[in-house]
């Protein structure tokens, strides 16, 4: 079972895989997932991915 952090920056700070993959990300969705509640990286990748999917879509700008 992966690990829940009580929040993104816990998550940032704890977990490397993490960090690089959200600073790896254009800033616009760094700020969409600061606004999130993302607490492990599977929940990160899933949240990236559906903005992304959104984004192709014409959802979101």
């Amino acid at each position: 079972m992966e690990t829940m952090h009580l929040c993104l920056s816990d998550l940032l700070d704890q977990d490397l895989t993490s960090y690089e993959y959200f600073h790896s990300l254009p800033e616009e969705i760094q700020r969409k997932v600061e606004d999130s509640d993302v607490r492990s990286f599977d929940e990160l990748q899933s949240f990236v991915a559906q903005l992304k999917q959104e984004k192709d879509q014409g959802i979101i700008q």
